[in-house]
This record gives structure tokens, C-alpha cells and sequence, in this order.
């Protein structure tokens, strides 16, 4: 008698991959059509690696890892781009009659036909995951025939012509999508077009690390530059003062806003795109990496009628994504909710957002002013930057207003400390705080190269220290899907300081840092350091990248 086949989600279980609520939970959860393998993956549960290897226990069919896969890529011509993105698919070698094609889904048979047919090929299919497609897809069609169109076309005159950054069939273009999309799919926060002396360096930062994708020839720069001021709204005649401007677009079908700085430089214009994911928005506060304590206090603090609350922490460390992520809980019909921000990031529905211009005189302060007059339940203000902000931002707390806002310090108890230095009167900071949050992101271990080692000497040392006890730590080998370094994805780490009465008189009584401090531990804040350091225990991440971020006292 046959063997049935085992159902995925068994196969999971048994892998120790998921438990038997999760996958509950996602059957119930997800729409009807949608697979289950691609539900689990949207809600974070398994990784595509770990999707495709138990596929090829489940269907017997092999999977390729396509990092560094030697392509022929004469067979490109076989299976256009646009057909290999919307299938994912793409060709990996020919033996005789047959074709060999990586597949996210190789049971798809009506795609393994429609190839058959316009191919003439016999199909061999092979499992692959999507990262791994999409990338090989951007990395290898098409690229080098671009280039050399647009040389072609430059033909080493510096300016560029004008139809080359308009046209949008033309190689600029079509190389300027190319750097956006490949920055999309390797899930990269910034692209930095870096103009050098005799060549141009495109670097995507991930996880929070920059590194080179790309170099291009010296006399590409104009043309690049001149088509991404196009995109976004700037003056291309301007080369000697800095510009900013946004650009959104459709990529594979997803929404991207694209925040957009140009600098003049010694070689040129450096410029630099942030990536705002429309579609990957943090929206949920218990995704973003509380821990359990912290998630209970800081959601006690932003659902009290009235008062301050600060997030804190340098740029890039995940305040606006835990702003975002309050308001979105914050967020009903019975509530009006105004923010005045310094760019808008990401626009919420049924929030008023204003942004910051200051040209017409739109400060932070004098928009506060005006939010007042607009009966407000709750204000987000982007950045207290100075002592107006600051004091308007106070009295708003104090006449009944939920506060929530960020502010540049080292650590939470430090915030009080850049209040009164900007001028703040301590009796007013004591009556109005009521929580400061403290908030760095660091990377976390790749989950499908991860391994457990012995903690070394050094690791226990600094655990002892802060009365944690550690053996065996995780650690990333390096693999395709996290680019050989060890970490993919990043993960956060909060100090959550709530102001009690002790704390209060404290402030009034203008303490020292020290009384503050003991005055938190006795209210058992968790610091910084050892947020982190219970990440590491929970193998989520690595000492050193906590030591990166916070410091050891």
C-alpha cells in the first residue's frame, strides 16, 4: 500500500520548527487561499530556508542553494525576467533535452507546463527559496547588457542627455529600479550613492552595517544622479547646496517611500535614500522586542490620560517604529490624535499629521501652538529639539494631554539630565514626565545558520557581573540567506524607566544621577545592558552585538 504523503504543518512540528498552536492559530488566521507554508513565513514563524528544506523531505525534491550558483546565462533567453518574477522561477542548467528550474513552489504544474511548452525543454524542477530567486533574478538578467547599453549611450560624455533620465526604457532607468528593487529584497534601511575620485560606490546598510553592492565607472555619476533628482522633485541645475526630497513608487507590487538627501561633495553629489516600507510598517507594539515587564509598563504609560513620555536613543536606533507602533494601539474613533513630525515617516489612517516646515515658519513649537487649539486627546511631537518645544510640550501634559515624543541621550536617566540642561524648570519636568524609554537596535542571530557554542571566559565574566548565570550561547556560522554574516534581521533592546513619587522629589530636589539610579533599580528597571544580555540568553542574539550598543557598568 502507498505511504501518504505528511502534511506540512506535521512536518514542521516534528522538525521542532513550530508548535501545534502556532499552526492552529495560522490555519484559522489565514484566507483561504493562501498556502500554509507562506502563512507561517508572514507571520515570522519559520524562515525561508527551513520552508524549503522540509519541502524536500516532503516532496522528494531536491533544493539548491542559489548563492553563488555557477548560471549559464545564455538560458536567460529562454524564460524572460518578467515571467521568472511573477513565477518565481529561474533557469539553472540544461542536460540534453532536459531544463533544470529552481522554484519556490515546484508543484505548481500549470507554470511546469506553460515552460514546457515554450521552451521545447522536458522540466526538472528543484526547490529554491524566494530570497534566494528574486536575488539571483535582479543579480544576473540582464545587468551587464544594461551597462553596457548605457556606456553606449554616454559614450563617455560627462553630462548625459536628457532623454537617457526620462526615457523610462532606457538602461539609467531601468538601472536605477534595478539598485531599488535588489535594496528591497535584501531588506536594506539606506542606499548611499558614495561619488569617489575615479568611480561611483552604491552601499546598502542592513541590519544597521553598510556594505558595497555595486561599483560603478566615474562617468556614470551625472546620469545616476540626474535620474534619482528626477524621481524625486529636486533641481537638477543644483549642485552646490544640499537638497531633500521623497519619492514613491510600486515595486513588485509593493508601495516604497524612499527618503531622498543629496550633499555636495568634493567628487560630486553623495546621495542617500532612506527606505520607508510602506508594507513592512512595525504596527504592532508586542513585535517590536519588549520583554514581557517592559511591554506591561510601557503600555501603562501611553494609556494614561495625561503626562510625557520619551523615547530616547541615537539615530537609526527604532524610536519612530515604537512611536508608530503606540499610536496604532493608541488609535480610535473616540481619540483625536495630532503629530507634528520632521519628516512624516509613515502616514497613519485616522491620525492628522503635520509636517515640519520651517521655511514658512512651521517650527516644532509654533505647530504645537497651534495642535492645542485643535481640542487634542493626544500629541506626537517628532523631536524636542530645544527649550520652546520642550516647555509647550510640558504645558500640554500639564492641561490634560498625552505626550509622546523622542529626544537625543545616551540612556533614560540622562534625559532629565537634557531637560534641565535646555532649560526646563525641574519642577515642571517632575510634574509632567511619567515614563522614559530608552532604545537601541542590534542584529539578531540568523535563524537558519545559528548554532549553539560554549559561552567563552570573557561572556561569563560579564554575565556574573550583572548576576546572570550563562553556559551555552547562539551563534551564527554565516550562510546564503544572511550574506555569510552570521546575523539577519534586527531585534530591540529597552530600558523602560517609569516616574514614580520617589523619583519625583528626586528630580525636584535636583539629585544626583546616582540617587536617580538607585532610585530605578529599587523600582526594578531593567537597564540596557541587561536586556540585551537575557536576549543573549534567549538566543536571539550575541554578546558582542549588546556590547556595541550599551554600555557595561
Amino acid at each position: 500500500m502507498k505511504q501518504g504523503r505528511k502534511r506540512l504543518g506535521d512536518l514542521l512540528i516534528e522538525e521542532g520548527l513550530i508548535t501545534p498552536e502556532q499552526l492552529q492559530t495560522t490555519l484559522a488566521e489565514k484566507p483561504p487561499n493562501q498556502k500554509i507554508g507562506d502563512a507561517l513565513l508572514q507571520r515570522g514563524y519559520i524562515t525561508d530556508q527551513q520552508l524549503a528544506e522540509v519541502l524536500e523531505v516532503q516532496l522528494g525534491i531536491p533544493h539548491v542553494n542559489l548563492f553563488h550558483y555557477p548560471f549559464d546565462t545564455n538560458l536567460f533567453s529562454l524564460i524572460s525576467k518578467e515571467t521568472a518574477k511573477r513565477n518565481l522561477i529561474i533557469p539553472l542548467k540544461r542536460e540534453g533535452n532536459k531544463l533544470y528550474v529552481a522554484m519556490v513552489d515546484p508543484m505548481d504544474f500549470i507554470v511546469i507546463d506553460d515552460l514546457r511548452l515554450s521552451t521545447g525543454f522536458q522540466i526538472e524542477t528543484v526547490i529554491a527559496t524566494k530570497d534566494g530567486i528574486l536575488r539571483s533574478i535582479n543579480k544576473y538578467y540582464n545587468v551587464d547588457q544594461d551597462l553596457e547599453e548605457l556606456f553606449d549611450d554616454i559614450g563617455g560624455n560627462e553630462r548625459g542627455r536628457d532623454e537617457d533620465v526620462t526615457d523610462l526604457d532606457s538602461p539609467i532607468v531601468r538601472l536605477v529600479n534595478q539598485l531599488l528593487t535588489n535594496a528591497v529584497i535584501q531588506k536594506a534601511s539606506d542606499i548611499h550613492i558614495d561619488p569617489q575620485e575615479t568611480k561611483v560606490v552604491v552601499r546598502y546598510r542592513v541590519d544597521g552595517v553598510l556594505r558595497v553592492e555595486r561599483v560603478l565607472p566615474r562617468h556614470m555619476q551625472s546620469v545616476l544622479t540626474a535620474r534619482i533628482k528626477i524621481m524625486s522633485n529636486l533641481d537638477i541645475t543644483e549642485h552646490r547646496i544640499p537638497q531633500d526630497g521623497r519619492i514613491k513608487i510600486n515595486l513588485e507590487f509593493h508601495p516604497i517611500d524612499l527618503r531622498v538627501s543629496t550633499l555636495p561633495t568634493v567628487y560630486g553629489e553623495k546621495i542617500v535614500m532612506r527606505i520607508l516600507d510602506m508594507g513592512a510598517a512595525l504596527n504592532d507594539l508586542s513585535k517590536i522586542g519588549f520583554n514581557a515587564l517592559n511591554l506591561k509598563r510601557f503600555s501603562e504609560l501611553i494609556e494614561q490620560p495625561t503626562g510625557i513620555v520619551l523615547i530616547t536613543g541615537p539615530t537609526g536606533s527604532g524610536k519612530s517604529s515604537t512611536l508608530y507602533a503606540a499610536l496604532n494601539k493608541l488609535n480610535s474613533e473616540q481619540v483625536n490624535i495630532i503629530t507634528i513630525e520632521d519628516p512624516v515617516e509613515y502616514q497613519l489612517e485616522g491620525i492628522n499629521q503635520i509636517q515640519v516646515n520651517t521655511n514658512v515658519g512651521m517650527t516644532f513649537a509654533a505647530g504645537l501652538r497651534s495642535i492645542l487649539r485643535q481640542d487634542p486627546n493626544i500629541i506626537m511631537v517628532g523631536e524636542i529639539r530645544d527649550k520652546e518645544t520642550a516647555e509647550i510640550a510640558v504645558r500640554a501634559s500639564l492641561t490634560g494631554h498625552l505626550v509622546l515624543s523622542t529626544i537625543h541621550t545616551n540612556d533614560s536617566l540622562g534625559t532629565v539630565t537634557r531637560l534641565i540642561d535646555m532649560g526646563v524648570e525641574p519642577f515642571l519636568i517632575a510634574s509632567s514626565l511619567s515614563g522614559i524609554v530608552a532604545q537601541r537596535l542590534v542584529r539578531k542571530v540568523c535563524r537558519d545558520c545559528r548554532e549553539l557554542q560554549e559561552a567563552t571566559k570573557r561572556e561569563v565574566e560579564i554575565f556574573a557581573r550583572r548576576g546572570i548565570k550563562i553556559d551555552k550561547v547562539n551563534r551564527g556560522k554565516g550562510c546564503p540567506s544572511c550574506n555569510m554574516t552570521g546575523y539577519k534581521g534586527r531585534i530591540a533592546l529597552h530600558e523602560v524607566l517609569v516616574i514614580n513619587d520617589d523619583m519625583r522629589r528626586a528630580v525636584m530636589n535636583d539629585d544626583s544621577i546616582q540617587n536617580l539610579k538607585e532610585l530605578a533599580i529599587k523600582n526594578k528597571t531593567i537597564f540596557l545592558i541587561d536586556d540585551g544580555l537575557l536576549k543573549v540568553k534567549q538566543g536571539l542574539t550575541t554578546t558582542e552585538e549588546i556590547l556595541r550598543v550599551a554600555i557595561l557598568e
